[in-house]
């Protein structure tokens, strides 16, 4: 073949080897197979959700510098984001790794010695030796691909276990600040009952009460007392599990509020049909379909002869012996065909393992978006519920509050009891606690519907995400 003839033909192949991918599928062409009879709706079903685009940065949206400030803590800090912030860089070494496979390789080799030297042939030379596979079937481009998609869902799993470590830090510290109001009320109520106690104890000696009132009273005391004990031991807890969170020693000093926060207006809940495309684990998902697509390209282009070409310089000599006359450096350039011919079905098994793999992914696809469909619907109802309680609970803290007034001024004039006063108390005691319960308990809903929603949660001193995508 001349010259021309041989450049011709290897033009010919470099064509046909930078031939593009077949693309990935996308959820459109597979969302609705995957999530079977799970298809979404027009809006949500849970009464009262709001539509509009889901707005990002809700951390600020709580106002608490000090909610932001353990945020970006544990953005830093906590050992799980570490953890998936190095995947995410093994992955993109991965990606870099791959793309080296798409060039060709060249190696240098050199050897030196006398009659004693090496293997005492006495050869001595260099040589530079270049080899490249002409991905005429996109298998070398089907692995690069792949691994890329692997790249791309390691970025969406950090992204979405930064957000998940972002809502356990703020219903944590939310949950910290609700135990603190609890010790802080159960206190102030020992306060009282031993006020009571003082009164009921005066009254049993000057002969307007009997020893049963006293009983019950002090009864009452030491009630309240172990509440206490048991609110400062659960306070504690919520402290070093927000500590434990922002990567620090926990040793219950973190500093919070002293109030719960007011609740953010209605959030926009977007449209259920957007939620797959903004959650970072469905994208993580989809990207691991992508994945397993290439992956079965890549096994069917293995089945396929793989050419290779090649090209060498070298210059060699001996002490020992005169070599063939030759000339110095040497030049060749050729090209390799590989077959497979025989291989016991190894191949052909292979492409059918990739397939299962394949739709073992499309499962695992519908699998999460069907469960983040279900989270955003639980959250929306739950809200929704809780700020229904909240409104209740106020009312009956008010009425049980005047009944206590009632009753107090009651034992005053004469005309009541101690009893009555010890067991309104309770009550009151019993409203109050169960209202910051589901104060703290709506505030805790709002996160968890910001994170089934896949809402960005950066506030303005949230340091830049860790996952970013690849340049």
């Amino acid at each position: 073949m001349s010259t021309r003839n041989t450049a011709l033909a290897l033009a010919v192949l470099a064509v046909l080897s930078a031939c593009a991918l077949e693309p990935a599928p996308k959820p459109t062409d597979y969302g609705a197979e995957a999530l079977g009879g799970v298809q979404p709706p027009g809006q949500w079903a849970a009464e009262g959700a709001a539509a509009g685009p889901v707005a990002g940065s809700w951390i600020a949206t709580f106002g608490d510098p000090r909610l932001d400030a353990l945020v970006t803590e544990a953005m830093a800090n906590n050992l799980d984001l570490r953890v998936a912030a190095a995947r995410v860089q093994v992955a993109s070494e991965y990606v870099t790794l791959a793309d080296s496979t798409l060039w060709p390789q060249v190696n240098l080799l050199a050897r030196g010695g006398g009659e004693m030297g090496g293997d005492s042939s006495g050869l001595n030379g260099v040589g530079l030796y270049a080899n490249w596979e002409l991905d005429l079937w996109g298998r070398v481009r089907s692995a690069r691909a792949a691994t890329e998609a692997t790249y791309g869902s390691a970025v969406a799993d950090a992204e979405y276990a930064r957000q998940s470590i972002a809502a356990l830090v703020t219903k944590a510290y939310f949950l910290a600040v609700e135990a603190a109001l609890q010790l802080r009320l159960a206190e102030d109520t020992v306060a009282t009952s031993s006020q009571l106690v003082t009164l009921a104890e005066q009254r049993q000696r000057i002969g307007k009460g009997d020893g049963y009132d006293s009983a019950i009273a002090r009864g009452n005391l030491e009630t309240l007392r172990d509440t206490v004990e048991k609110l400062t031991l659960s306070r504690g807890q919520a402290l070093r599990a927000l500590e434990v969170l922002v990567g620090r020693y926990p040793a219950a000093d973190v500093e919070i509020a002293t109030q719960l926060v007011q609740p953010p207006g209605p959030v926009p809940a977007g449209l259920p049909s957007e939620l797959l495309e903004r959650r970072p684990d469905v994208v993580a998902a989809d990207r691991r379909v992508a994945a397993a697509f290439y992956g079965v390209q890549e096994a069917k282009a293995a089945r396929l002869p793989s050419i290779s070409l090649t090209a060498s310089v070298s210059d060699i000599s001996s002490d020992l012996f005169v070599l063939k006359n030759r000339d110095n450096p040497m030049w060749s350039a050729g090209a390799s065909l590989l077959q497979p011919v025989f291989n016991a079905g190894a191949l052909q098994t292979q492409v059918r393992i990739r397939t299962a793999e394949q739709k073992q992914s499309l499962a695992e696809y519908g699998q999460i978006g069907a469960r983040a469909f279900a989270e955003v619907e639980d959250a929306l109802s739950a809200e929704f519920a809780v700020g229904r309680r909240e409104a209740v609970l106020v009312r009956a803290f008010a009425e049980n509050q005047a009944a206590l007034e009632f009753t107090q001024q009651r034992v005053k004039v004469g005309s009541g009891d101690m009893r009555a006063v010890s067991q309104q108390q309770l009550a009151v005691f019993g409203t109050r606690s169960a209202l910051l319960r589901v104060q703290a308990e709506r505030l805790v809903q709002r996160v968890n519907l910001y994170l089934a929603l896949g809402g960005g949660f950066e506030s303005k001193a949230t340091t830049t995400p860790v996952a970013q995508a690849r340049d």
